[in-house]
């Protein structure tokens, strides 16, 4: 059974930076691809990045330049680096692979 674990949100001022961890078990990651995802308040799901098993990345037109994602195979975790912060990035972040999804992690950016 799969399970996520996301980790590293919190309250940064606008410009500031995060980065987001997104921990797996029951699972080898290295053979899948992972998303991330955010959902503000009030707003639908949306898309963020996601990086292939041979670690292609893509990212949404909202987040590209600012954001990036990574993975670690070795500790099964993988990241979302956040940098330029803007209030418009205060969501709700999750992680998933093969249709499993964490509990998330809340970033607000405001000063």
């Amino acid at each position: 059974q799969v399970h996520l674990v996301e980790s590293g949100g919190g309250l940064v001022q606008p410009g500031g930076s995060l980065r987001l961890s997104c921990a797996a078990s029951g699972i080898a990651v290295r053979h899948y691809g992972i998303g991330w995802y955010r959902q503000a308040t009030g707003k639908a799901r949306e898309w963020v990045a996601q990086i292939s098993s041979s670690e292609l990345t893509s990212y949404a037109d909202s987040v590209k330049g600012r954001f990036t994602i990574s993975r670690d195979n070795t500790k099964n975790t993988a990241y979302l680096q956040m940098n330029s912060l803007q209030p418009e990035d205060t969501a709700v972040y999750y992680c998933t692979v093969l249709a499993s999804w964490g509990q998330g992690t809340q970033v607000t950016v405001s000063s």
